[in-house]
């Protein structure tokens, strides 16, 4: 999809709270999830990605995370990194570094991530 694309589709965040997940949809088409547990007293601990198998390779999941952590940001939030798509993405920007909570952090890197859904099967 180009950037004129892009620039046309509308986008729409919804926190699914009974679902518990953060939903992105397109032009009104759900196209990726972000499931969530959200933790006292203002934590979210962002746990798997998805996304649409006809909307993957589009950058959606980029999208939806950005929008995620702005979201959490306008709630005075913070986040643990649990995700490995989520830590792979802080690995690679500074912008959303002040959500990352200081006592539970999460991952601090996409392998042990991985490494630790595999053996919880999640």
């Amino acid at each position: 999809m180009s950037s004129e694309e892009q620039a046309l589709v509308a986008e729409e965040l919804i926190d699914s709270v009974e679902r518990g997940r953060f939903e992105l949809y397109r032009d009104g088409e759900l196209v990726g999830w972000l499931y969530y547990t959200h933790l006292k007293p203002n934590r979210y601990a962002l746990r798997h990605t998805e996304v649409e198998s006809s909307h993957q390779h589009q950058g959606v999941a980029g999208a939806m995370v950005r929008r995620v952590f702005d979201e959490i940001r306008a709630r005075e939030g913070t986040i643990t990194a649990i995700c490995p798509f989520v830590v792979e993405f802080l690995s690679r920007t500074t912008a959303y570094a002040d959500l990352i909570d200081a006592r539970h952090p999460g991952y601090s890197d996409r392998a042990a991530a991985e490494s630790a859904q595999a053996k919880t099967g999640g």
